[in-house]
């Protein structure tokens, strides 16, 4: 409920991973270095599949999207800390702050449903094999990434203008490094029931929804790959999934510790931790879990290196 007479506030400050200015140097040259391995891996596996005609496939068409979203996501974030890391005061406008809670919804949502689609795309090709090129054609992999990103967006859309529909007043100190929902809610003086139970739902939906997805397409993969007879057939079709479950595996994983923690051992700080690790170290992750674990994208980089090294 509102609070009384306040004045509005027309920026927040950002307070940040720690208020320690040596930590801030060791800090921001370690996320400096991080960031720029993610943006060049990931721009790189994004070139590496569209300038190589044996990766044009379904598989390789959701990878470079889900680069895509991974540079993005961490781009939406990690520049801004990073410049944060770098001043005496981390103010940011209002404006640029429901950017960034926007852009940070809809990425992360995007990505949630995109490592969905490539779990659906592994099921197609290890339980449909010959059928795989019929029922993964270019047009229905176009329409499923253009729903999640349309989709997206509405979502950030959605809880952004929930957001900042409230009323801000008093403090204007935001207990994170990036503006996030949960910490910006603590903040406002109205009433805030309908903003938290609009997080829970959506996010409770779009996170079960597409872990259902995952869980279902690996429940048939794994009973397809107990009926290949050859130990050989079995540990192809599983190296196929091999890279996929690793990323799924750090996302889900990072989402559920930090939504499924007891309320005892919550906290801001925690978050901010776990944040660290799902904005800034799993962007960086994917393309090199995609890259060293893949043999089809290891050959194509080796013939690129072996071509560059020739001329």
């Amino acid at each position: 409920m509102a609070k009384g007479n306040h004045s509005a506030v027309s920026g927040f400050i950002l307070l940040g991973l720690t208020d320690n200015p040596e930590l801030q140097i060791i800090l921001f040259s370690v996320f400096l270095v991080v960031y720029l391995v993610g943006v060049m891996s990931n721009l790189g596996l994004i070139a590496l599949i569209q300038i190589s005609p044996q990766l044009h496939t379904p598989m390789y068409f959701f990878l470079s999207h889900l680069a895509c979203i991974d540079f993005y996501f961490t781009s939406s974030v990690t520049p801004n800390m990073l410049v944060n890391f770098l001043r005496a005061v981390k103010s940011i406008t209002f404006f640029a702050c429901a950017v960034q809670v926007c852009c940070f919804i809809t990425f992360a949502v995007c990505e949630m449903y995109v490592l969905s689609i490539m779990a659906y795309d592994r099921y197609v090709a290890i339980c449909n094999p010959l059928l795989y090129v019929i029922l993964m054609p270019r047009k229905l992999c176009v329409q499923m990434i253009a729903g999640t990103y349309i989709y997206g967006f509405t979502v950030g859309l959605v809880q952004v203008v929930a957001t900042f529909r409230l009323s801000f007043c008093d403090s204007n100190m935001v207990n994170h490094f990036y503006c996030d929902d949960v910490p910006l809610i603590a903040l406002a003086c109205s009433d805030t029931r309908v903003k938290e139970l609009m997080l829970l739902i959506i996010a409770g939906f779009n996170t079960l929804c597409s872990l259902v997805i995952v869980v279902i397409s690996y429940a048939f993969i794994l009973f397809a790959i107990l009926r290949i007879h050859s130990a050989e057939g079995r540990m192809k079709a599983f190296s196929t999934c091999a890279s996929h479950l690793t990323s799924i595996s750090i996302f889900y994983g990072t989402i559920i510790f930090m939504y499924l923690q007891p309320k005892s051992s919550h906290s801001l700080n925690t978050d901010k931790i776990s944040s660290v690790f799902y904005v800034v170290v799993i962007p960086m992750l994917n393309p090199l879990i995609y890259s060293l674990r893949n043999q089809e994208v290891k050959h194509v980089l080796k013939k690129i290196i072996q071509k560059l090294c020739l001329m």
